[in-house]
């Protein structure tokens, strides 16, 4: 036996023993850790896998499969106009309202595309931190100064940090455009508008599937939210007419996709996750079955399905052990969170960026927790330091993003995300 090679499984399976032989079980705060990391997990999965992921692994299949390689290299490719890759990429927030996690498959399809660095980056930022119902949630809550702050400060985020990200590793951005000047022409299967009606309609799903109850029972948001599962089955009527008329999907696929759908919609009005599951289900069918780009997207989605679920779960449960979940704690506790956030000092805005990068945040939740820790002595600029750095990041994110870019160009975005919320806390705490 060679043990130059065997100690390091050798050492592996002896830090395993220790870790399980010493374990605190039977300590409360050890105990209700565990409960909430499961809680969390489980909440997870009942409220984000259905509604928010497939959906974008979906989307990001069809970003691999459907959009030519040449187009996004043109409009957000290293070499493309600044102006456009980074005014596109840092609005994208308005549009999608997605959490961290949803983001995350559409970065990677853009960026395995050839998407530039900073353009991607930008992207990843601004997707869940340009939220506009969140934005208006975080100024009627916690007053307009800290609202416009927060929007103001998402903008200029996503594209100090994209053009950041593009500088440092500008070496490889210029590598990246010189092969993609040398690639051939690809074949334009179908007009651009196609492809724009199409990738609408699927995001339209993804967003209105997901649009969150206001505060307010009155308003534009609250009709949009009341009816919000009627406008996502007549975009997934729009998307199945585009699939047959300009995909080449057989009608009867489609049709036999979407009878389910309307029969389980109308035995179960009131649980409208039965009738969607429904249709996630009949879409893999028609999609994994088919030939051509139907079999290719299905493909494409798996892929991304396979190498980011189990890595976001994972990390959820670690932050639920860790953090627990909104009004509940981990295994560090609350008011050692609420101490080191009070005041306005460097350490106190670090410590809020710190912990608001690695915590989990599902769309618009920020906003109660936030204000609940202002509530237990927390300063504003710590607050804003939070609401910069949190929906944007989140420790399952952090390991998705890794298996995309590496764990230098992660720790650097990351970096750069803390670095600017602590700074940007601590100019608004001295102001207001």
């Amino acid at each position: 036996m060679n043990w130059k090679e065997e100690w390091k499984p050798l050492l592996w399976i002896i830090g395993g023993f220790l870790i399980l032989f010493y374990l605190p079980l039977g300590i409360p705060r050890f105990d209700n850790a565990i409960f909430e990391a499961l809680y969390l997990v489980k909440w997870y999965a009942e409220e984000h896998v259905l509604l928010c992921l497939v959906p974008a692994f979906f989307i990001a299949g069809a970003i691999a499969v459907f959009i030519s390689q040449d187009s996004v290299m043109k409009y957000l490719g290293p070499a493309a106009s600044k102006i456009l890759a980074y005014g596109v990429s840092s609005v994208s927030g308005t549009v999608l309202a997605v959490c961290s996690c949803t983001v995350l498959p559409l970065f990677s399809g853009i960026y395995r595309m050839g998407a530039g660095l900073g353009p991607a980056t930008a992207f990843l930022y601004s997707g869940p931190a340009i939220n506009v119902l969140a934005i208006v949630l975080t100024a009627r809550i916690l007053g307009m100064e800290i609202g416009a702050a927060r929007a103001v400060g998402a903008v200029f985020f996503s594209i100090i940090i994209g053009l950041l990200m593009h500088f440092i590793y500008r070496k490889e951005e210029i590598e990246k455009a010189k092969a993609a000047m040398n690639m051939p022409a690809p074949e334009v299967k179908r007009a651009l508008w196609k492809n724009i009606i199409y990738f609408a309609a699927m995001t339209a799903i993804l967003v209105f599937a997901n649009w969150g109850k206001p505060v307010e029972t009155n308003g534009l948001w609250y009709t949009i939210f009341s009816m919000k599962w009627i406008i996502t089955g007549i975009t997934a009527v729009i998307l199945g007419i585009v699939l047959v008329r300009w995909f080449e999907f057989a009608w009867w696929k489609v049709v036999f996709a979407a009878v389910p759908v309307v029969v389980l919609s109308a035995v179960f009005p009131g649980h409208p996750l039965i009738a969607f599951t429904a249709g996630t289900i009949g879409l893999s069918v028609i999609t994994s079955t088919g030939k051509g780009e139907a079999n290719e997207w299905f493909s494409s989605a798996w892929g991304f399905a396979k190498q980011i679920l189990p890595l976001l779960l994972f990390g959820v449960l670690i932050a639920g052990f860790l953090l627990g979940r909104p009004n509940h704690e981990g295994v560090i506790p609350g008011e050692w969170v609420a101490w080191a956030v009070g005041g306005n000092s460097v350490f106190s805005n670090f410590f809020a960026s710190i912990a608001g990068a690695f915590m989990y945040f599902a769309t618009l939740t920020e906003v109660p927790i936030v204000q609940g820790l202002i509530g237990a002595g927390m300063g504003k600029g710590p607050a804003l330091a939070l609401l910069l750095a949190g929906p944007a990041l989140s420790l399952p994110n952090m390991l998705v993003i890794k298996s995309v870019i590496g764990w230098k160009k992660t720790v650097v975005f990351v970096s750069l995300v803390v670095v600017m919320a602590t700074i940007s806390g601590m100019v608004f705490g001295a102001v207001f």
